[in-house]
């Protein structure tokens, strides 16, 4: 499948914001069943564009203004070619050790209620692969989806226990159990192209990965119930979604931040095949 996507992100500040500085994870690799055709970032206002590598092996970016700035448009396009490896990641880069994936985080800390969930889906389970299925399918029963901005976030016990949340706060939940079940487990940043061929005009997507044994890294979407196929594409990755955040940033004043956000995730023509 091949995915476009147009995704522009505006701040706009009471006063000109000094010192800013935009860290931009919103540029995807290739990997095995992801190809970038194209992938472009734009700002509104003049400054240095750094690219670097996290310790995590996403590609990133620094954007530092040569001025302070009243507004800040920062548009990324592009264009992906996916297969579907039926939810399995292979030809990633990996900085880490597996185990690094059983960490706790403040957005993926457990609890009493949580343990429950993670033990009552997953019991009798033959293997990890269908404990991990079975447990995708309780937390997209137990937890709602709301839409909601990425910056709302809350902690996954907190989420579990509104019964509800947007998708980074799902996926936390995912990760948080499948982690207290001692399985390696990591927060997805990327974008999902619809599966009726309706652009996509939500938020920037979130999912997990989980590792099985013999597979590897195997991806949960348990917002969709779905192990992500080729309607993805798979930006960064990171203990939780703060690690893996599109967009994460400082600044010295400015005052109120005013965030607007569009995005356009499309099925483009089919990749040829040769």
């Amino acid at each position: 499948m091949r995915i476009r996507v147009v995704h522009e992100t505006s701040y706009t500040y009471e006063q000109p914001a000094r010192g800013l500085i935009q860290i931009l994870r919103l540029t995807p690799r290739d990997h095995d069943g992801q190809y970038v055709r194209r992938w472009r970032i734009d700002t509104s206002v003049d400054g240095r564009l750094t690219a670097r590598e996290d310790g995590f092996g996403n590609l990133a970016h620094w954007f530092t203004p040569d001025e302070p700035a009243e507004t800040l448009v920062i548009r990324v396009s592009g264009e992906a070619d996916t297969e579907d490896n039926h939810g399995v990641v292979r030809g990633a880069v990996e900085r880490l050790p597996d185990l690094f994936y059983l960490r706790d985080t403040d957005f993926c800390t457990t609890s009493p209620e949580l343990h429950v969930l993670a033990h009552g889906a997953t019991t009798g389970a033959p293997d990890t692969l269908t404990a991990l299925h079975r447990l995708m399918e309780a937390v997209n029963g137990a937890v709602r989806f709301e839409p909601g901005p990425a910056s709302a976030a809350v902690p996954a016990a907190k989420a579990l226990a509104a019964g509800s949340g947007n998708p980074q706060d799902i996926t936390h939940v995912f990760i948080a159990a499948a982690r207290h079940l001692g399985i390696p487990s990591r927060y997805v940043a990327g974008y999902r192209a619809r599966e009726d061929g309706e652009a996509e005009v939500e938020a920037p997507h979130g999912w997990a990965e989980a590792l099985v044994a013999d597979l590897g890294w195997v991806a949960f979407d348990a917002v969709h119930l779905i192990s992500p196929s080729d309607g993805y594409i798979r930006l960064a990755m990171g203990l939780d979604y703060l690690g893996a955040a599109p967009i994460r940033g400082s600044r010295t004043g400015g005052g109120t931040e005013t965030l607007d956000v569009k995005l356009r995730v499309e099925q483009g023509r089919a990749a040829l095949q040769c």
